[in-house]
């Protein structure tokens, strides 16, 4: 399994939701399926409201997480629900590794300039890390989000 961390240099909550958007269209124009985990439905609504104006000249297909629909696209979002489609990447925005992540191949963990943030992200990498991953820190300067 491969586990990214992304620290963001100089972000707030609100950049850090468009770099994750940025890597969701990224991970969209692969043809990668994607479950984001975040910690409330209201964060989860926030972030499929998001995506639908991130930019003009964007489309990301995406809807919140239901397990009853057929043919879900390719980025599903939602708040502690087991995805049973989605397994090939794993965007975890809330504060906890969720307790399905070994179902999926790639686990992505954004990390932005906030005490309470940088403190959650280094308990999610040592809990990673003592269950034997290999971890890869990606450091983004502020002009790239």
């Amino acid at each position: 399994m491969k586990i990214d961390f992304y620290v963001l240099e100089a972000a707030s909550g609100q950049r850090s939701l468009h770099f994750a958007c940025q890597l969701l269209e990224k991970a969209h124009a692969d043809n990668q399926r994607v479950y984001v985990n975040t910690n409330s439905r209201e964060e989860t609504e926030r972030l499929d409201a998001l995506l639908w104006n991130y930019r003009d000249d964007s489309f990301i297909p995406h809807n919140i997480y239901r397990q009853t629909e057929d043919y879900p696209p390719s980025i599903q979002i939602g708040n502690d629900l087991t995805p049973e489609t989605h397994n090939n990447i794993l965007l975890n925005l809330s504060r906890d590794v969720p307790a399905f992540y070994t179902q999926f191949q790639h686990v992505i963990e954004i990390i932005f300039t906030d005490p309470v943030v940088q403190q959650l992200g280094r308990a999610r990498y040592k809990q990673y890390r003592d269950q034997g991953h290999e971890i890869n820190t990606i450091k983004v300067k502020a002009n790239e989000i």
